[in-house]
């Protein structure tokens, strides 16, 4: 399994770990000029799940692919946190936010895949 293959599968497991849903993994390494080849977009229902959620994907990520994020934006109000691993930039929101800001439809030319939520 390479590098970023194994990040998105620990960054999948955390954002399960904290019931994070509506999971989506939009591959964009068939799109030129993106600023990275995957988002992994997801919800939580509260700032608090938010920010759960935004932990676990970092331990997740550390713990089982040795990678940290560079940058992670978005924490003091935790509708929309954006974490920065370089390939793999992480969007975890609120769903009113994630409504709002529609991120699946605005790469609607990416290949996307629907993660199950797990309850």
């Amino acid at each position: 399994m390479n590098e970023t293959k194994l990040l998105l599968e620990k960054i999948k497991e955390g954002i399960q770990e904290k019931k994070g849903k509506n999971i989506v993994i939009a591959d964009l390494t068939g799109i030129r000029d993106t600023i990275c080849n995957y988002f992994v977009i997801c919800q939580g229902n509260s700032p608090s799940q938010v920010g759960a959620i935004v932990d676990s994907v970092k331990e997740f990520a550390r713990k089982g692919a040795n990678v940290k994020p560079s940058a992670v934006d978005g924490l003091n109000n935790a509708e929309w946190v954006a974490m920065d691993y370089a390939d793999v930039l992480v969007h975890v929101f609120l769903p009113e936010a994630r409504n709002f800001y529609n991120l699946e439809h605005l790469w609607a030319d990416a290949q996307l895949i629907n993660i199950p939520d797990i309850d």
